[in-house]
């Protein structure tokens, strides 16, 4: 991403590092993550605009505490220190961080001196989301404090001739009253940003490298009819025509019809090179008898490849893989000794003899956001760049436990009333995320005049801008009690509805 100016996250184990270059990039400053064992070579050579330490959950003064070299501030550019990268930044530089007598949790009222470049235009008491236990306790030397609360004498500081600042607050999160202004104040009167990410000039460097590394060789896409793979399909496509072949895996894991609907609009639409490969029977038999999401995970990815390269053999000699992965799987699936959320087939599923020369990703750097509004850009019709979103392995995630033909097809018609009773009621572009999952919970019921011994359906939905993190959605009751009422009606096989109302964290979105 060098056609870009950047500014780095160096993540130091918080969950919430993502959310700060979320921040970011909606400030068109492109943004990226790494770990905070990263060299300092590669970060310097990387010619980045500005650092920020992100928040974790240790204490700086731990065993095996991660930290990074202190030589990190003499690379020359601002540093930005967001609580436990506060905290880091004040014992690196000869300050003193201590336990908190009384620890701060959630909105805390901070007094902060607007003469500070870092808080430019703000008020001079700000509401502030706070979440430590331990505190800067006396700030380097050369550091001032601009920032204090009740419990926390150091709250914000800096040393404004270095390019050094910290908060012990974390102005990524909506709760921070003014945390926008703090990241704006930073990025544009500190770091001397432009804000020169927009999508328009994304989709113009990402086809002119597409053409630049693929050239005149062949490619194939895995194109699942999704979001991801579908705006990847057409980049790539727009890069290289006729080139690229698209390969569909129908592995019968699909959402109710949608094989046949990725079919047309692909083929017809787009008049792009495409293969269908019906392959139900060999993914079921692959899974059969298989339980952990993590086992299921990695034999899809596995067997996704393994049709690739067969249907790769039948066309000729192709050297390129372009798949929709995006930033969210990559964080996921571990960014340094961050914890790994779930592995996703596009990131640690996929065979080490994958049999082509290279992989082609070219949305790996972009939140789901950002991909429809690539997307959207490019002209792909509306229907499909809004579709629900739906993970790689399909269905067999939402089946909990084993997987049969006989419990896909429950889930089936369980997922799309739901859907359609969402849709009918308005919600449908409202609402981020939204379908069924088939528990692995049988129980008593009563139908007639007889009881019952059959599966629980469970409903999810959730709003979010990026899905790193999610709120259930508040359906209106009356929706809710429509497609409870339609599932147990029209779904042979479930006798029990129910509705998920857990965010994200602590809850994952998809339920293995």
């Amino acid at each position: 991403m060098k056609e870009h100016e950047s500014v780095l996250v160096l993540d130091f184990g918080g969950q919430y590092s993502h959310l700060i270059a979320r921040r970011v990039r909606d400030l068109h400053v492109y943004c990226e993550i790494k770990p905070y064992s990263a060299k300092i070579a590669d970060i310097s050579s990387a010619k980045y605009k500005g650092i920020i330490f992100s928040g974790g959950p240790n204490s700086v003064y731990a065993d095996r505490a991660p930290e990074c070299p202190k030589e990190i501030f003499e690379i020359g550019v601002p540093v930005l220190g967001i609580c436990y990268g506060a905290q880091l930044m004040a014992k690196l530089l000869g300050g003193t961080v201590s336990h908190c007598k009384v620890s701060e949790y959630g909105k805390t009222l901070v007094d902060i001196n607007r003469d500070s470049r870092l808080f430019n235009g703000m008020k001079k008491s700000s509401v502030c989301w706070m979440s430590h236990t331990d505190r800067i306790s006396a700030a380097p030397e050369g550091f001032k404090v601009i920032g204090k609360s009740d419990a926390c004498p150091v709250a914000a500081m800096e040393n404004d001739e270095k390019g050094f600042y910290a908060v012990q607050f974390h102005p990524e999160v909506q709760h921070t009253e003014q945390g926008t202004e703090v990241l704006k104040n930073f990025l544009f009167g500190i770091c001397g940003c432009s804000g020169d990410w927009q999508m328009d000039s994304f989709i113009t460097t990402a086809v002119n490298n597409l053409r630049e590394t693929i050239g005149s060789k062949k490619v194939i896409c895995a194109l699942s009819g999704g979001v991801d793979s579908s705006v990847a399909a057409v980049l790539v496509h727009k890069a290289v025509g006729k080139n690229l072949t698209c390969i569909f895996v129908d592995h019968g894991l699909l959402r109710k019809d949608e094989g046949d609907e990725v079919e047309r609009v692909f083929r017809k639409q787009f008049d792009m090179n495409l293969i269908r490969v019906n392959a139900e029977e060999r993914f079921l038999a692959k899974l059969a008898g298989v339980s952990e999401p993590e086992r299921k995970r990695k034999i899809i990815g596995g067997e996704f490849i393994r049709v690739f390269e067969e249907e790769a053999k039948k066309i000729g000699k192709v050297d390129y893989l372009c798949q929709g992965t995006i930033y969210p799987d990559v964080v996921e699936s571990g960014t340094g000794d961050a914890a790994v959320i779930k592995s996703h087939h596009n990131v640690g599923g996929l065979p080490k003899d994958i049999g082509f020369t290279g992989l082609v990703e070219p949305l790996r750097y972009l939140f789901k956001d950002e991909v429809r509004e690539v997307g959207e850009k490019l002209g792909i019709p509306e229907k499909l760049v809004w579709r629900q979103p739906f993970p790689g392995p399909g269905l067999a995630i939402r089946v909990m436990g084993d997987i049969t033909k006989e419990k896909l097809i429950v889930l089936k018609d369980a997922d799309a009333i739901f859907r359609e009773e969402v849709q009918k009621a308005g919600l449908g572009r409202k609402i981020s995320q939204y379908f069924a999952v088939l528990t692995n919970i049988k129980s008593v019921g009563v139908m007639g005049d007889g009881r019952t011994y059959d599966n629980t359906v469970a409903l999810r939905g959730v709003t979010t801008s990026d899905f790193m993190t999610a709120d259930w959605a508040r359906i209106p009751y009356g929706v809710l009690a429509k497609a409870s009422d339609r599932i147990i009606n029209e779904v042979s096989g479930v006798n029990r509805v129910v509705y998920d109302i857990t965010s994200k964290p602590p809850a994952t979105i998809e339920w293995e």
